[in-house]
């Protein structure tokens, strides 16, 4: 029974011990910014999104815009902004002799 007991111990433990090294796992696999940029922009764009910029700042830095994800360490910031739509020129109308 000690030994049953013992190993339930260990085994509990190691399991507890590997599910805290996971969830500390994505924090310090941080991304890097070009790689997370273009992984962002091929959303967008899938969606259909148009007129958009998407800039990297360091993540003290104030900026404009929503922040859409973080990388380097968690050192910088991606900010999404939309640009202005250039309005259209419009259609130049023929001369009436």
């Amino acid at each position: 029974m000690k030994l049953f007991t013992a190993a339930s111990v260990l085994l509990f433990a190691s399991a507890s011990s590997h599910a805290q090294g996971q969830a500390q796992a994505p924090a310090q696999a941080a991304k890097p910014c070009e790689e997370l940029k273009d992984e962002i922009s091929k959303k967008l764009d899938a969606k259909g999104v148009k007129g958009y910029t998407l800039d990297i700042v360091a993540k003290d830095k104030d900026a404009e815009g929503k922040i859409v994800g973080t990388c380097d360490g968690d050192t910088k910031k991606i900010i999404y902004n939309t640009t202005p739509a250039t309005a259209a020129a419009p259609a130049k109308e023929t001369p009436k002799p």
